[in-house]
């Protein structure tokens, strides 16, 4: 498996036989970025809440982790469970807890929104960090201007292949801002590419070729030039797989990992920044 999302702390020693790679940076690493932009904002206390799941607790402990190492404070670190109708019990627990900012590390179409939602609604919070799980139209669409207050975190760059994919899609006729389109159509690429350099559709033979697909040395290789990179690994040469989000493996599959910082004006979102 090369998995475009999952972005679990947990997956990175994961007894997986070498067969599983990821494209999507993990958590461990959303979390100091997250932690770096509130400490650049003067945001050092926070109210935090998370989706009672493997994504949602690795994703808060790294976080919290991180933000305590730069300075920062969680004056409230508490699960909530999707599919209910009704937040304010929860919201009313972080919102006693205090904070500048509530930290909302679940799902856009689940009980983050309703977090948000219903912190809207008392007043407990106006001001939203919202990390991957919490990207999407929807929210946007529901509540508009009153995200102007919010920051969020998605994983992005602006390389030269970032830019080559967003022509591709356009041409497609699809959104290449979509949470992880750029490494959906880079992990598809990578199975591709190391099935042909091992001479293989056998796992256990191509899983050898991925790191070397993917990284340095090697011709580079862009979104579009699939077809290219198989003729060069077909007569010999190397290829750095270079992609849409500039893909570097490193460790047991991790991918290195880029994140895209945004805000919202007149509840539209902006991109701030990379990173």
């Amino acid at each position: 498996m090369i998995s475009p999302s999952s972005t679990s702390p947990a997956l990175s020693s994961v007894e997986d036989n070498g067969l599983f790679f990821r494209t999507a940076p993990s958590d461990a690493r959303q979390g100091v970025v997250m932690a770096e932009v509130l400490k650049e904002k003067g945001i050092m206390s926070v109210a935090l809440t998370y989706t009672n799941n493997d994504y949602g607790k690795g994703l808060a402990d790294s976080f919290q982790s991180a933000f305590e190492e730069v300075g920062g404070s969680v004056t409230l670190s508490a699960a909530h469970e999707d599919g209910k109708a009704d937040y304010s019990a929860e919201v009313a627990s972080l919102a006693s807890a205090g904070g500048d900012m509530l930290v909302v590390a679940g799902y856009v179409d689940q009980g983050g929104r309703g977090m948000i939602q219903a912190s809207l609604d008392s007043g407990a919070f106006d001001a939203f960090f919202l990390p991957d799980g919490m990207y999407g139209d929807s929210l946007v669409e529901l509540l508009g201007a009153d995200l102007d207050n919010t920051i969020g975190t998605i994983s992005g760059n602006d390389s030269p292949g970032a830019a080559m994919f967003a022509e591709l899609a356009e041409a497609a006729g699809f959104d290449s801002t979509s949470s992880y389109a750029p490494e959906s159509y880079d992990a598809a690429a990578l199975l591709l590419l190391s099935m042909q350099a091992a001479g293989s559709t056998d796992a256990n033979a191509y899983k050898e070729k991925v790191v070397e697909v993917a990284n340095a040395p090697g011709e580079k290789i862009y979104p579009g030039e699939l077809g290219k990179a198989l003729e060069l690994i077909a007569a010999g040469p190397d290829i750095d797989y270079v992609g849409v989000s500039a893909v570097e493996l490193i460790g047991p599959g991790e991918a290195a990992g880029n994140y895209r910082i945004y805000g919202f004006e007149g509840g539209e979102r902006q991109t701030l920044e990379y990173r």
